[in-house]
């Protein structure tokens, strides 16, 4: 059973994300809570997985990531938000958050999405990730240049990981697609990661969005 929090300023939000997610048989939305709550009710509870506003008015959504992510046994993280241009998206993904959610997204979507998170996966809207990296281009990013310069020392089989992991795959799933092991694909990962000189799967993600690999993906299958 994968546990959630969900963490929101707005009552109707808490609940429409609790009763879509609740309906899952895998997912239990163990409580909710606003953002002044959110530490003592992570602490409380222990959740996989904490889905939490960036824009809050008690306490911003970036100063409580910071707090879960100094627990000890930190959750995984995603911020919610309702603009796929909101520059605090950024900053969260730099600050350790493992990806973010428009609060549009289909109700048919969100228990996969908790599901990838639960994985260890990465969930970005590519449209939201690209919008956001053209309307703030130096925002704690490399220079393009140098982004591209680390891509093309990765070889072939760490692009395509690196692809599939950019698109939100777990490291099971990812082995499915290309007919390797888990330990494998692990293997992989951590050398791109060391290779790009990144310190997790999000910031991997968002340099292979800016290296422009997704839509060559795209483009090749």
């Amino acid at each position: 059973m994968i546990r959630v929090v969900v963490v929101d300023d707005e009552a109707l939000v808490r609940s429409g994300f609790g009763l879509i997610l609740g309906a899952a048989d895998d997912i239990e939305v163990v409580a909710t809570a606003s953002g002044g709550d959110a530490l003592d009710t992570v602490r409380e509870h222990g959740p996989d997985v904490v889905l939490l506003d960036i824009r809050m008015p008690d306490v911003d959504g970036l100063t409580v990531l910071a707090q879960l992510r100094a627990l000890p046994a930190p959750p995984v993280v995603a911020m919610l938000t309702t603009f796929d241009t909101d520059e605090y998206v950024l900053t969260a993904l730099h600050s350790g958050a493992a990806g973010f959610l428009l609060k549009d997204t289909e109700p048919d979507q969100l228990p996969q999405l908790v599901r990838t998170l639960a994985a260890g996966g990465v969930v970005m809207s590519s449209k939201a990730s690209r919008s956001l990296l053209r309307t703030h281009p130096a925002a704690g990013l490399a220079a393009v240049d140098e982004e591209a310069a680390r891509v093309e020392r990765l070889s072939d089989r760490e692009r395509d990981v690196l692809v599939l992991l950019a698109e939100g795959l777990s490291n099971a799933d990812i082995g499915i697609r290309l007919h390797l092991g888990t330990g494998t694909v692990k293997d992989h990962v951590s050398a791109i990661l060391t290779k790009l000189r990144v310190a997790g799967r999000v910031q991997a993600a968002l340099l292979a969005q800016r290296a422009g690999l997704l839509d060559a993906g795209r483009e090749g299958r």
